[in-house]
C-alpha cells in the first residue's frame, strides 16, 4: 500500500516524496497499527492522516477541536476533488442530518467532527451503518490536562471507540508533548500497542528571537511598516491589549484585523475569513486564535506579551513559516509579563498541585527569555530532544550579536543575595542593588549591607532583568510558587570566588524583503482566491510560489514538476501562472 500512498503523493497532492518522518506515520497506519506521531507544525500531520483516509476502505473521522479547522481542511481537500465535510456547532440541525446521512450513502471518505459531537444522539444512532476503518484524533495533547490546551470533552472519545461494533484503525497527532503529555495520550484515548514517531521538533526555516526592554508598540509598528504585505500573527495576553494595539496600528493604516474572546462570534468569523484571504493579512489576537488555523503563508509571528508555557510558545511560533519558507518568531519581553501571567494562573487554576505546574511551565518561558545560549537548543532541550550545533539562526547565535562580558555586575548580584541569606525576591533583590530608598528596604535595615547600592548607574528593570539571565544560566535559581525567592545556583560560587567569566550576548534584528516575480505570482494568486472564494494559500502556498521563481517553467509539463503543483490544481491555474511567468521573463 505504500507505492499507492506515493502515487496519491503525487497526482493528488502535487508532491514527489514525503517530508521527514512523514512516510514512517504513513506507512505505520496502513499496517493497521494504532500510531501516535508527534510533529512540529507544519512538519505535514494533516496530509499523514488523509492518505490513509483515501486508501482505507469505508469512512475516517477525524476529531479535531475547532470549527475552524474543520472547515480550512475540507476547503482544501475540496480544492483537490477529495470528498469530505465536517459536522459541528456551526450548522443548522437539518444541515447535520443531511451530512450524517450522505456519510451513511457513502458520499464523503473524511468526515470531521468536534469531540462533543460523539455523545450527540443523532450521531450514535447512525454510528452501526458507518463503516468507520479509521479514527484520527487531531491535537491530541488536549486529552491531557497537563497539556497547554486541556478539553475535557477529549477524555470521553476513548469511551466512543469502545462503543463501536468494530475497532477501527487509530492515529493519534499532535505538534507539542512533553513525556507526560505523550503517556497520557497513549493512556486516555486507550492506543492499544502504539507504533510512537516524534518527528523532531526543530523547524529550520524559522528563526527565533527575544527582545527585551523594547518599547513594544513602537517595535511593532517599525516591524510592520517594513514587513508591508506580509502576512503575520501578533499575540498578546489580554483583550484589552489587543484591541488597544490593533486600533494604535488602524491609526496608522497598517492592514490588521483583531480576535479575541469577547467579540461577537460573527465579528471574529468575518476578521478570520480576512485574515485568511490575506484581505488584511496581519491578526492581532489572544491564544484563542489560532490553533487549527492551516494558513501556510504566514511568515511572522510576534508574541507581544509572554505565553505561559513553552508548549503553547512553540505552537503559537511555529504558526509561521507552515510552507517551509523563511518565518520569524519574535517575543518581546518586559518583567511585568511574569506578573501577569502568575495573576492569570491564579484565576483560573484551582488544583495547588496543578497551580505549582503552571508556575514551574512560566519560570521555565521566563528562562528561555533570558538565556544567553541558543535559542533553538533551549526550545529542543525543553522537548527532550538534543542539538549540538548553535543554530546561527536565532538571535543569540546570529553573526549581528555582540558578546558581553558581565562577570564583575554578575558578581554584585550574587553577593547580594549571598547577604540577602537568599530570603528574598528578585524585585528586593534589585532594589538593594540599585540603592532604593523605600520604606521596606529602611525597616529590614538592608541599606546597612555591603551590597547597598552597588549597582545604581542601572535602572531597577535592567537589574531585574539581569537577575532573570543569572537565573536562566544557573547562577541563581528561583523557588517555586507565585512569589519566589532567590537563592544561589550551583554556578555561583566560582563566579563569586573569580574563577569563571560569565559573559551574555546582545542582538540586533533584521526584516527581509522579496522577489519581483513572487509578488507578481502572489497577486495572481490572490486575484484566483478571490474569484474562486478561497484562502489563498489553497490555491498554492508561498513555497510553491518560491520554486515557480526558481524554476521558471515554461510549459504544463515543467510547472508540473514544481512542488505542489497536482494534477488537479494544473488543469485549474496552470495556464494563468505560466503566462505570469512568461511575460516576466
Amino acid at each position: 500500500m505504500l507505492a499507492e500512498a506515493h502515487a496519491l503523493l503525487k497526482r493528488i497532492f502535487g508532491y514527489t516524496s514525503f517530508r521527514g518522518g512523514q512516510e514512517k506515520v504513513v506507512e505505520s497506519l496502513l499496517s493497521q497499527a494504532d500510531t501516535l506521531a508527534i510533529m512540529p507544525t507544519g512538519a505535514g500531520k494533516s496530509l499523514c492522516y488523509q492518505i490513509p483516509a483515501l486508501l482505507f476502505p469505508g469512512v475516517t473521522l477525524v476529531i479535531s477541536p475547532l470549527i475552524a479547522l474543520m472547515k480550512d481542511q475540507v476547503d482544501a481537500l475540496g480544492e483537490l476533488g477529495i470528498p469530505a465535510t465536517f459536522i459541528n456547532s456551526s450548522l443548522r440541525a437539518a444541515e447535520i442530518r443531511q451530512r450524517l446521512q450522505d456519510t451513511v450513502d457513502g458520499r464523503y471518505k473524511l468526515v470531521y467532527v468536534a469531540p462533543e459531537r460523539l455523545q450527540a444522539d443523532s450521531f450514535a444512532e447512525l454510528i452501526p451503518a458507518l463503516n468507520i476503518s479509521f479514527i484520527a484524533v487531531d491535537e491530541a495533547h488536549c486529552v491531557s490536562q497537563w497539556g497547554h490546551d486541556f478539553r475535557p470533552s477529549y477524555r470521553k472519545i476513548a469511551a466512543f471507540i469502545s462503543s463501536l461494533p468494530r475497532r477501527p484503525v487509530i492515529g493519534a497527532f499532535t505538534a507539542t508533548a512533553t513525556p507526560e503529555i505523550k503517556a497520557d495520550i497513549i493512556k486516555l484515548l486507550g492506543l492499544s500497542l502504539p507504533q510512537v514517531y516524534v518527528t523532531g521538533f526543530d523547524r529550520h526555516n524559522l528563526s527565533f528571537s527575544v527582545l527585551r526592554g523594547v518599547n513594544k508598540q513602537e517595535f511593532v509598528l517599525d516591524y510592520l511598516q517594513a514587513s508591508s504585505g506580509r502576512a503575520g500573527i501578533i499575540y498578546a495576553a489580554t483583550r484589552k491589549d489587543v484591541d488597544k494595539l490593533a486600533e494604535m496600528l488602524q491609526k496608522y493604516k497598517i492592514p490588521v484585523s483583531k480576535y479575541h474572546a469577547g467579540m461577537r462570534e460573527a465579528e471574529r468569523a468575518e476578521n478570520q475569513e480576512a485574515f485568511l484571504r490575506d484581505d488584511l493579512p496581519v491578526m492581532v489576537a489572544t491564544n484563542a486564535f489560532g490553533m487549527g488555523i492551516d494558513k501556510s503563508n504566514v511568515r511572522f509571528v510576534i508574541h507581544y506579551s509572554l505565553p505561559k508555557n513553552i508548549e503553547a510558545y512553540y505552537q503559537e511560533a511555529g504558526r509561521a513559516g507552515r510552507d517551509g519558507e523563511p518565518g520569524e518568531c519574535i517575543l518581546l519581553y518586559h518583567p511585568q509579563d511574569i506578573i501577569l501571567q502568575k495573576y492569570l494562573i491564579e484565576q483560573t487554576v484551582y488544583s495547588p498541585r496543578r497551580r505549582q505546574h503552571e508556575f514551574s511551565k512560566l519560570q521555565a518561558v521566563a528562562d528561555y527569555c533570558h538565556t544567553s545560549k541558543c535559542l533553538r537548543q533551549t526550545l529542543l532541550a525543553y522537548f527532550g530532544e538534543e542539538s549540538a550545533d548553535n543554530c546561527g539562526n536565532c538571535s543569540n547565535c546570529r553573526d549581528d550579536s555582540e558578546t558581553i562580558d558581565v562577570t564583575l555586575e554578575a558578581q554584585k548580584v550574587l553577593s547580594c543575595v549571598y547577604r540577602l541569606q537568599e530570603r528574598y525576591g528578585a524585585t528586593l533583590v534589585a532594589q538593594v542593588l540599585k540603592g532604593a530608598k523605600n520604606k521596606k528596604i529602611r525597616q529590614l535595615k538592608l541599606d546597612r549591607l555591603s551590597t547597598y547600592a552597588l549597582m545604581p548607574e542601572h535602572s531597577l528593570q535592567e537589574i531585574r532583568d539581569f537577575i532573570g539571565f543569572l537565573i536562566a544560566e544557573g547562577y541563581l535559581r528561583p523557588t517555586e510558587g507565585r512569589y519566589p525567592l532567590v537563592k544561589l545556583g550551583p554556578k555561583a560560587a566560582a563566579v563569586i570566588k573569580g574563577k569563571q567569566r560569565v559573559l551574555r550576548k546582545v542582538q540586533v534584528q533584521k526584516t527581509v524583503e522579496e522577489d519581483g516575480l513572487f509578488e507578481k505570482l502572489r497577486q495572481l494568486r490572490k486575484e484566483i482566491a478571490d474569484r474562486e472564494n478561497l484562502p489563498p494559500y489553497l490555491i498554492f502556498s508561498d513555497a510553491t510560489l518560491r520554486q515557480m521563481c526558481e524554476i521558471r517553467p515554461s510549459d504544463q509539463s515543467s510547472l508540473l514538476r514544481v512542488s505542489g503543483v497536482g494534477e488537479v490544481k494544473l488543469a485549474k491555474y496552470g495556464k494563468e501562472f505560466l503566462a505570469v511567468i512568461c511575460s516576466h521573463r
